[in-house]
């Protein structure tokens, strides 16, 4: 699978370019955060989202 959004492994920051615009390092493909089934914050993410969204109401 390709992404835009790229990291610079020198600096840490994110680009869409293929060299970092600060440090001119080459950049990589930034990875996507990694997906557990025994996600232990996701009963308190999923009320979050709920009570945010009766407030924005």
């Amino acid at each position: 699978m390709h992404t835009l959004i790229r990291k610079c492994p020198n600096c840490g920051r994110y680009t869409l370019k293929e060299k970092c615009p600060v440090c001119g390092e080459s950049t990589v493909e930034a990875l996507p955060p990694r997906f557990s089934p025994e996600d232990r914050y996701g009963k308190y993410r999923r009320m979050l989202k709920k009570e945010v969204k009766a407030w924005i109401r």
